[in-house]
């Protein structure tokens, strides 16, 4: 099986959360191990990488991909949600750094029986766990109108929302909606042609918004991130790549928050709040450089934010 996928920010990445090479280092979504086997490289014998992911052929390309490495490797089949319960279980309560690095892989979006991509036929499946029970083909054919396009409209900032929507319960009451090229060309005449002329794909927003859905994407990562820092040591990173503006305003705001001291009204003459800071965010996010973009353009729109336990 070819598990092609380019890391993105990837030097940025190692060498701004890297700073122990005994240490202990999380890779939350392992994927092809890029980062994970660039982490491993600066560690000692003495130091160890941890790859966490849910999707099962990706674990097992990284651990060969990993066995060349001279530091300790573990692997844990799950979700980053999981994350704290799943490396307490294994005796590691004190981390030196977490990697999250967000979205689909090239690999997903390139193997069309996994439904991801809107450039090639398949089936209309989008999870990155193939044992969740909730596809992209049941949220299609089976979420009422005003869930579809709340999902439309928040998770993928998609204008043509309401009318995709409108179609896409039209269609579906002729037959069941089962393949992505199905999915594709209903976007596609949803989309006034004047619209669909300039910028991204017409069926971009719309499956990144079901992909989302599927995957619990956004509603996990807050408390994901809370939990990494949980048992990040003082001085440890955690360093988070996004891919869309979802993404990093929750990476933002949750950093914001882990920084920040005393959040009581400013109108109360004392603290009650006890509120403390546990971490000091870098104040600007990182982006690719125009020869990683020309290199790789799926990476144009990530950004890197790095945030340091106190």
């Amino acid at each position: 099986m070819e598990f092609n996928h380019t890391s993105v920010l990837l030097r940025e990445t190692v060498d701004g959360v890297v700073q122990n090479p005994d240490g202990i280092y999380v890779d939350c979504t392992l994927g092809g191990a890029g980062h994970a086997h660039a982490v491993g490289e600066k560690l000692s014998p003495k130091g160890m990488i941890v790859g966490l992911d849910q999707d099962e052929d990706a674990l097992g390309v990284a651990r060969k991909r990993l066995s060349d490495l001279t530091c300790q490797v573990m692997t844990i089949p799950t979700n980053f949600a999981n994350l704290k319960q799943a490396l307490t279980d294994k005796g590691i309560t004190e981390v030196d750094g977490f990697i999250f690095d967000l979205g689909v892989s090239s690999y997903q979006l390139d193997t069309p029986n996994r439904g991801f991509s809107y450039m090639n036929d398949g089936p209309l499946d989008m999870r990155m766990d193939k044992s969740a029970p909730i596809t992209a083909e049941y949220v299609v054919n089976h979420y009422a109108p005003d869930e579809l396009h709340r999902i439309l409209r928040e998770y993928g900032e998609e204008r043509w929302a309401k009318r995709i929507v409108e179609f896409i319960v039209a269609a579906r009451e002729e037959n069941a909606i089962t393949t992505t090229g199905e999915l594709v060309s209903i976007i596609k005449k949803a989309i006034p042609a004047k619209a669909r002329q300039d910028g991204p794909h017409p069926a971009k927003r719309t499956f990144q918004a079901i992909r989302i859905e599927v995957n619990r994407e956004l509603e996990i990562l807050h408390d994901s991130f809370v939990d990494a820092v949980s048992l990040l040591k003082p001085g440890g990173r955690i360093g988070v790549i996004t891919f869309h503006s979802l993404e990093d305003r929750i990476t933002k705001q949750t950093f914001k928050e882990l920084s920040t001291g005393c959040i009581c009204p400013p109108e109360l003459p004392m603290c009650v709040c006890h509120h403390v800071a546990t971490v000091k965010a870098k104040n600007k996010a990182i982006e690719p450089s125009p020869e990683e973009v020309e290199l790789n353009p799926r990476s144009r729109s990530a950004k890197l934010r790095i945030a340091i336990k106190i």
